[in-house]
């Protein structure tokens, strides 16, 4: 007898039906799988017969052929294994139902539990668009994949629950949806108010965020850089239903949510170790997996120590950074990882720590402080739209109590109300663009309205800073987003002179020591 049921795999980010046929055969014993299944898929055979014994089920004795569907498209995790046995149990005449409008996902025990699976909300989701009307997931996961709209998702606590289920001997409800509303919030225990001093930083940081712009801090140790660029977050704008979809479809392919999480409630922070790899960075592997920049995705990457990276690893970032997208090509195919995310590096002005310090001499030559700089690639710094110093606080700003510094909240609705400003402008676009980064040539010549006396400031900097193409394209960005925080359409000198003071590496007599 034939019985087709229904599960899904893994490509990226995206999930795919797979069609689990069996055909059981009563004049012969044996069990064979074909449909291109890696090892772990090909070790389900004992794990369904471990799980149908111990749930209560006579395994069936039968010459049993479990076909994967597509053939041609390589099947691999443990995520069929469910569907798998339903299959069987189907074919041999144990569970009578018909599954044309079901997805079954989830691993079994071999006590006959359903354990939870990497991916399961992208699974969901390819199940709702392939026009399926129930999916069925392990308890553990249930909540996640629940944040599909338009299907009805059932928690499976183990196989026996199932087959009665199926069976209608106990049937289930659906999970009830959460209010996703209430989940995505930008709730974080940081606040920039714990800041004190540093200014000029913390307005760099604004149309950073105003305009989700990359970001350098530079400066000696102790400043702040670490303490200011982790409250970035908390000044971006709050997660769209739609982002915190896709940003928790890559944590979900990756296995870092946490346990009944079912979106993502605030942009991601990522700040990887300096001793990481390139493929840890961007993403690979065998069975490619995200790396830190798609974990970041529509959020925050920040590289503490940034020249104390491997070149190769940073230099990894440029491509990524244009793109918006990794795509990792292996033997067995590509998929790709979306990365939209802003870059947050700090770093010490010279390999001692002290260059341009008041107090503390640094060690370093002119020469040692600009080969230390020069760890970072010209081509990646050409794409930090913004590069500050944060200087070392004297002992009155920091034990003063007189000025209160900005809250978060305070700077956020700037920040908000900036970006609502571009967008009305850019909403004759062809193509979405979400904030002033993501400009191209086009765009700038489009919706850069510059003032002729600030067409001069731009050309005496371009000519003394000895500035890249792309390097004029980032201070047009960033002046574009500085007019939007002061509600401006055209940009005016001031602008484009708090963007070009933002470009601290771009001055040639970086590094001059008296």
């Amino acid at each position: 007898m034939l019985s087709s049921v229904y599960s899904a795999g893994l490509a990226g980010i995206d999930g795919f039906i797979v069609t689990v046929e069996s055909d059981s055969k009563p004049y012969l014993s044996g069990f064979e799988m074909v449909g291109l299944p890696d090892a772990a898929v090909k070790e389900a055979k004992e794990r369904v017969r471990a799980a149908c014994a111990n749930s209560g089920f006579r395994f069936p004795e039968a010459a049993l052929t479990v076909n994967l569907a597509p053939a041609d498209r390589r099947k691999e995790g443990s995520a069929f294994d469910a569907a798998i046995l339903a299959a069987i149990l189907s074919s041999c005449g144990l569970i009578k139902t018909t599954f044309h409008d079901k997805c079954i996902v989830g691993e079994l025990s071999l006590s006959g539990e359903l354990r939870a699976v990497r991916g399961i909300l992208c699974m969901c989701a390819a199940a709702k668009a392939a026009g399926f009307k129930e999916f069925y997931a392990p308890e553990a996961c249930a909540n996640e994949a629940a944040a599909v709209k338009g299907i009805k998702v059932f928690a499976i606590k183990n196989m026996r629950q199932m087959i009665d289920h199926f069976s209608g001997l106990h049937p289930l409800t659906p999970v009830t949806p959460i209010d996703r509303s209430a989940e995505i919030i930008n709730s974080y225990p940081l606040d920039f108010s714990d800041v004190k001093g540093q200014f000029m930083a913390k307005r760099a940081l604004e149309v950073a965020a105003a305009g989700g712009h990359n970001i350098l801090l530079i400066g000696p140790p102790g400043t702040g850089k670490s303490m200011l660029a982790k409250r970035l977050p908390t000044i971006l704008p709050p997660l769209t239903f739609d982002e915190a979809i896709e940003t928790t479809k890559i944590h979900s392919v990756a296995g870092t949510l946490a346990d009944g999480t079912s979106l993502l409630p605030s942009r991601p922070f990522r700040a990887p170790h300096h001793t990481m790899s390139a493929v840890s960075l961007v993403g690979g592997g065998i069975n490619p997996t995200p790396g830190e920049v798609s974990l970041a995705h529509n959020g925050v990457l920040f590289l503490d120590e940034m020249p104390e990276f491997p070149k190769t690893v940073t230099d990894s970032l440029r491509q990524p950074l244009e793109d918006g997208k990794v795509t990792i090509t292996r033997a067995s195919g590509r998929v790709t990882f979306p990365c939209s995310f802003m870059l947050v590096g700090a770093m010490n002005p010279c390999r001692c720590g002290y260059y341009g310090h008041p107090t503390h001499p640094c060690t370093c030559s002119s020469a040692e402080v600009r080969k230390y700089t020069s760890r970072l690639s010209g081509p990646l710094l050409d794409r930090m739209d913004i590069q500050i110093e944060v200087p070392s606080l004297s002992y009155e700003e920091i034990s003063s109590t007189s000025v209160a510094s900005e809250s978060s909240a305070d700077i956020r609705k700037r920040v908000i109300a900036a970006r609502e400003f571009a967008q009305k402008r850019m909403e004759d676009s062809p193509f979405p663009i979400y904030c002033n980064a993501q400009l191209d040539a086009a765009g700038i010549r489009k919706y850069c309205n510059v003032d002729p006396s600030a067409h001069k400031l731009l050309e005496q900097a371009y000519e003394r800073l000895g500035l890249s193409a792309r390097g004029y394209d980032r201070i047009m960005r960033v002046a574009r987003t500085i007019a939007d925080l002061a509600a401006s359409e055209k940009i005016m000198p001031p602008h484009i002179a708090e963007a070009i003071r933002f470009r601290a590496l771009d001055r040639t007599s970086y590094g001059d020591k008296p």
